[in-house]
């Protein structure tokens, strides 16, 4: 590599993540209103592995190379011009969507990047998804934490969960459900969790889950369903969970219909987290120093084996973040 060019994990066409690769590429240049900050740390997430397989096809068609990461913590080494919120130096983290995605982020004010799976990478400097890393919180545990505790906070606010409601959990054993389980045990509910293996049932368990359950055994006669993992094909079978006048809380894009539960007495929302000013990282980086927040990383890998980290993420399922270190 030479001063003017850096390594990134990208997408040279649509497929698994094992056609991924560490490619060398050319640093972005920060323009007016944005920042290159050189990373310290970022993630491997969902929406990453579901894009580069064409999961999104049908809203934007990706131009290669792609380079993924949403999630990052680092450090400004330029400011562009207009930009007075950073300068130089200054350690800040937070959740910005590939410049590609720009069609899934905040129509106002936007999040976006050149992608955080790189040495450096370009910000908007303007938005309550970006700020200054608290220094009680490491680069990589504020790396892990913008997706899993925004969307936390995002579900505990529309939930409004009251002591001794039931409360089923779809997709419990990924970072977002590992982050809210706690908050919700914390709010007195009756717990119920998925979990697809003895360890993760266990892992529930210990985070304050009082019941574990199989995809195939949902129970019946609860007041929330949280559904983190299903698409609309699945929703009918979870909401059939749920007593009449019952909630159910949707996270994963698109956004569903009401028709699509197959019932009508029922109440429906769906969040995305956007970084907004409730779910940002000011608000994640408080409850996190706070203790309110918490998200396990599962495993730590170098940038140079960047593809093995999304391969394990896809493949293996682990219980907790992937954190890719740069």
């Amino acid at each position: 590599m030479t001063p003017d060019t850096m390594r990134a994990l990208v997408a040279t066409g649509y497929g698994d993540p094992e056609q991924l690769t560490i490619a060398e590429l050319p640093v972005p240049r920060p323009g007016p209103g944005q920042i290159l900050v050189k990373i310290a740390a970022s993630t491997i997430n969902p929406t990453d592995l579901r894009v580069i397989t064409g999961g999104f096809r049908d809203l934007v068609d990706l131009q290669f190379p792609y380079t993924l990461g949403n999630e990052f913590a680092g450090t400004v080494t330029e400011a562009g011009p207009a930009v007075t919120r950073f300068q130089a130096g200054d350690e800040i983290f937070g959740l910005a969507l590939p410049r590609q995605l720009r069609v899934a982020a905040d129509p106002v004010r936007p999040s976006l990047s050149t992608g955080a799976l790189a040495d450096y990478a370009v910000f908007e400097a303007d938005t309550p998804a970006l700020d200054h890393r608290p220094a009680g919180l490491n680069a990589e545990r504020a790396a892990s934490l913008l997706i899993a505790g925004g969307t936390t906070l995002g579900i505990m606010a529309t939930a409004k969960i009251r002591p001794g409601e039931s409360v089923l959990v779809i997709g419990a054993t990924g970072a977002v459900g590992l982050t809210l389980i706690p908050n919700l045990a914390a709010a007195g509910a009756e717990i119920t969790a998925t979990a697809r293996t003895t360890e993760g049932a266990d892992l529930l368990r210990s985070l304050g889950a009082h019941h574990t359950v199989g995809y195939d055994d949902y129970p019946t006669g609860v007041d929330v369903v949280l559904n983190l993992a299903l698409f609309a094909d699945g929703l009918p079978a979870a909401a059939r969970s749920l007593l009449p006048g019952g909630r159910l809380i949707s996270i994963i894009f698109p956004a569903p219909e009401l028709r699509q539960l197959e019932r009508d007495d029922v109440e429906l929302a769906f969040l995305m987290q956007a970084g907004d000013e409730t779910s940002g990282a000011r608000a994640v980086a408080e409850a996190a120093t706070a203790g309110r927040l918490s998200t396990p990383i599962a495993r730590r890998y170098p940038l140079d084996n960047g593809v093995e980290a999304a391969i394990d993420y896809a493949r293996r399922h682990p219980l907790g973040k992937i954190v890719v270190t740069v």
